[in-house]
């Protein structure tokens, strides 16, 4: 069964999470975990979205 579609308003805030599948790492090394976080700076910078918080387990 789909979800329900969220709320998408000016200034609502969001929680995000990744995980892998079957909880896999979906990071296999540093650089890995680098050029994800370099992306997500590019993307907020580009969409002038903003990141309040952000963690890497």
């Amino acid at each position: 069964m789909p979800r329900k579609a969220r709320i998408d308003a000016p200034g609502a805030l969001h929680h995000i999470i990744c995980r892998g599948i079957e909880r896999k790492r979906i990071f296999r090394d540093n650089k890995d975990r680098n050029n994800f976080v370099e992306r997500l700076g590019n993307i907020l910078l580009h969409t002038g979205t903003h990141c309040y918080a952000w963690s890497l387990v």
